[in-house]
C-alpha cells in the first residue's frame, strides 16, 4: 500500500544562525608582517545559512527513519542506507562549522529534532512503516524524494562553490537510495507510484544507472 505523506513538501524553514566567521588556515600559514593570514570566508545569506541548517536535520530526519525501520524489519537496506546518511550529516555539520553556524542537532538521539515538521514527519514515517515492509520501504522512498526537492531548491539558491557541491553529492545519493528503496518495492510485484516528485522524474531516476562517486557510473537497472 502506498504511503500517503502528511505534507507535500518540507519548506525550509527560516532560523537564527550565528554571524558567519572566519576559517583557520591549518598548515604552511602565508604570513604578513609575522601574523598569519586568514582566507576570507565569504558569509552565506540568511536563506543559505537557513537552507543549511535544514539540510543538517533532514539528513538526520533520514537516518532516524532507516536507523528504527531496520530494528523493526531487520532489512539490510535500512541498515546500509543509514550509514550513508550519516556520512550526509557529518558532511553538513562540516559546512556549518565553516561558516560558523549554530547545528540544530544538540540532541544526536534517534528521533530528537529541533525543526517541529521533522519531528512530526519522523513520527508519521515509522508509525506507517511499522505497519508492513512495503509501507516500510515506501517510507524510505519518500524520505529520498523529499530530500531531492528540496536539495534541487537549495542548490538553486546556492552562491558558494563548496555548499553547492556538498549539495551536488548528497543529491547523487539521494537518487541511489531512492533507486534502492525502489528496486526493493519492486522486488515485492509492486510497481511505484512516485509520492512528491513527478512519476515522470521519478522514473528518469529509477529506469537509470547507478551513481559512482560523480566519476563513473555503475550497471544500468532494468526498465519497467
Amino acid at each position: 500500500m502506498k504511503i500517503t505523506p502528511i505534507v507535500a513538501m518540507l519548506p525550509v524553514v527560516a532560523v537564527l544562525a550565528a554571524s558567519p566567521i572566519q576559517a583557520g588556515w591549518k598548515g604552511g600559514n602565508p604570513v604578513a608582517g609575522g601574523q598569519a593570514v586568514l582566507p576570507v570566508i565569504t558569509p552565506l545569506s540568511d536563506i543559505e545559512a537557513a537552507t543549511l541548517v535544514f539540510m543538517r536535520e533532514e539528513e538526520k530526519l533520514a537516518r532516524d527513519v532507516y536507523l528504527t525501520l531496520f530494528d523493526i524489519w531487520e532489512n539490510p537496506v535500512f541498515n546500509n542506507i543509514s550509514a550513508a546518511e550519516q556520512r550526509h550529516m557529518d558532511n553538513m555539520k562540516r559546512l556549518l562549522d565553516t561558516y560558523g553556524l549554530v547545528d540544530p542537532v544538540a540532541d544526536d538521539s534517534v528521533g530528537a529534532f529541533t525543526n517541529t515538521g521533522l519531528a512530526d514527519l519522523y513520527q508519521d514515517l515509522t508509525e506507517k512503516g511499522a505497519v508492513s515492509l512495503e509501507d516500510a520501504l515506501y517510507a524510505g522512498a519518500l524520505v529520498e524524494e523529499l530530500d531531492i526537492t528540496d536539495l534541487k531548491r537549495a542548490i538553486a539558491e546556492s552562491t558558494h562553490a563548496d555548499v553547492t557541491k556538498a549539495y551536488e553529492n548528497l543529491m547523487r545519493g539521494s537518487r541511489n537510495h531512492l533507486r534502492a528503496f525502489v528496486s526493493q518495492i519492486e522486488s515485492l510485484g509492486v510497481v511505484y507510484e512516485a509520492q512528491v516528485m513527478s512519476q515522470e522524474e521519478v522514473d528518469e531516476i529509477i529506469n537509470s544507472a547507478v551513481e559512482r562517486g560523480g566519476k563513473g557510473r555503475g550497471k544500468r537497472r532494468g526498465g519497467r
